[in-house]
């Protein structure tokens, strides 16, 4: 049994203090002593982060834990059991009930608060808190109080950091991780990469598509409450409740988190619908209003999150200039905006590759044969626009690359899937194409160092307990 990276001590020790503080206050503020325990088995989500605005991502439980020892469907596909089985009942639920929730937050001191807001059942029970007037380059806690019929229970508490402003030449971590199923997970509390980057104290990590497999993962997601059932199991594991309860997010879906494999808009898989599963997918996450946005994080980062679902053509429409992935808005917005970033580095967290190679008869990504024309638009473009300082981070392969486009020098890293058991499906190592190329599960380090002079980007290809495996280093003069 391998082992894995400690909880970093600072934030539970903070966390503590603050959840202290806050229980007094609100015995000085409200008529109940807190005395109950925490009813949030899911934790708290922090999003879309920026200088001086995030979105923290709350729900109010039934109980105060999931539900571990629950009927454990193994056969994928269409279940008349799994459908007649209250979804409450299989393990890993986590079913909401209707009352409060409240934020209080702050720095040294938790010095601010929200209203007190309903949630009930059309809201899955969850509640998105978008705050604002944050400092820059800033560590906040945040507390989360829940009330079921004038009883207060006692508070959760996470942590998160605001980015830089953008003219500040500040030091930047960060981790990029996909594709976790839930029977390969490899722990029982949950995926070894998530201790593992931890260990790392990112400032953010991004989550970057099929998150959950709606139709690999018994029992499938064929109904809107069994795919709220795979968020609830997957997203209540203790490790995923700590690691994305104490860091700043940012959330992209694919396929197998919207519907089913190589899915597009009007599709449906049993009784759940395309839209539905966009729906899902925002009640979910911690999102703001655009599915494909951008985020600065000091002088010498900007990050690119693209869309591959919401706007894509169907992958058996044949290729030419109308077929798309991306959709002409964002691609117009996406070169806009690159072309206007003065960002020492420029990164596209994208949920499929651009680069690849992927493997024969998958026909899905830029990668592939079926997308050539827009996949060669793109790489020409940053051939063209941002020749030395743009990469490329992709999701959805499940193994660990680093790839250089021999035509255009287009740079990409796949971060690989979230476990080694769910790791495999390459079509093979190519040295005219690849730097590196291994098959195991694990995720990608990304550090950025500002000098007075110059401003260094590093990538690391960690496997999933966080050593690395493949490491590049990238350096820019201030100058160029």
């Amino acid at each position: 049994m391998p082992k894995f990276p400690p909880i970093d001590r600072r934030l539970f020790i903070k966390s503590t203090i603050a959840t202290a503080a806050i229980a007094t206050s609100a015995q000085a503020n409200d008529t109940e002593v807190l005395r109950h325990p925490v009813y949030q088995a899911t934790g708290l989500r922090i999003g879309e982060v920026t200088p001086t605005t995030a979105i923290v991502w709350t729900r109010l439980t039934k109980n105060t834990e999931r539900n571990n020892d629950g009927i454990v469907f193994k056969k994928r596909g269409k279940s008349e059991e799994a459908l007649k089985t209250p979804v409450e009942q299989i393990e890993g639920a986590c079913p909401g009930q209707p009352g409060k929730i409240r934020l209080r937050y702050g720095i040294d001191d938790i010095s601010f608060q929200t209203e007190w807001i309903n949630v009930d059942e059309e809201s899955d029970f969850i509640h998105q808190f978008p705050l604002k007037d944050l400092k820059p380059a800033t560590q906040y806690t945040v507390v989360c109080e829940t009330s079921v019929d004038g009883e207060l229970h006692e508070p959760f508490v996470g942590t998160f950091r605001t980015a830089p402003k953008p003219d500040e030449a500040k030091p930047v971590r960060f981790c990029v991780m996909t594709c976790q199923g839930y029977p390969d997970r490899d722990h029982p509390d949950g995926h070894p990469i998530y201790p593992a980057m931890t260990a790392k104290d990112p400032d953010f990590i991004s989550l970057t598509g099929d998150l959950i497999y709606y139709d690999n993962d018994a029992p499938s997601a064929m109904t809107p409450d069994l795919a709220r059932l795979h968020w609830q199991r997957m997203f209540s594991l203790p490790r995923l409740v700590d690691t994305l309860s104490h860091t700043s997010t940012y959330w992209l879906k694919d396929d197998h988190d919207t519907l089913d494999n190589d899915s597009w808009p009007g599709q449906k898989y049993g009784e759940l619908t395309f839209e539905q599963g966009q729906e899902i997918f925002r009640q979910q996450a911690p999102l703001g209003s655009d599915s494909y946005r951008t985020f600065r994080w000091g002088k010498d980062l900007q990050i690119w999150l693209t869309d591959g679902r919401d706007f894509r053509s169907p992958n058996k429409k044949p290729d030419g200039p109308d077929k798309t992935i991306w959709g002409a808005e964002q691609k117009a917005w996406f070169k806009r905006t690159v072309k206007e970033s003065d960002a020492t580095w420029k990164v596209l967290i994208s949920p499929t590759p651009i680069v690849g190679p992927d493997r024969k008869g998958k026909n899905d990504n830029h990668a592939n044969e079926g997308f050539t024309h827009e996949g060669n638009e793109i790489r020409k473009w940053l051939q063209q626009n941002v020749p030395d300082n743009f990469f490329v981070i992709c999701g959805d392969r499940h193994w660990q690359y680093h790839s250089v486009d021999p035509e255009t020098g287009v740079k990409e890293f796949s971060v690989g899937a979230a476990s080694n058991s769910h790791a495999g499906g390459t079509p093979g190592r190519n040295p005219k194409i690849h730097r590196f190329h291994k098959v195991q599960g694990g995720f990608l380090n990304v550090m950025v160092d500002s000098k007075p002079a110059s401003s260094e980007i590093t990538f690391q290809l960690c496997d999933v307990d966080g050593n690395v495996a493949f490491e590049q280093r990238f350096e820019r003069s201030r100058g160029m």
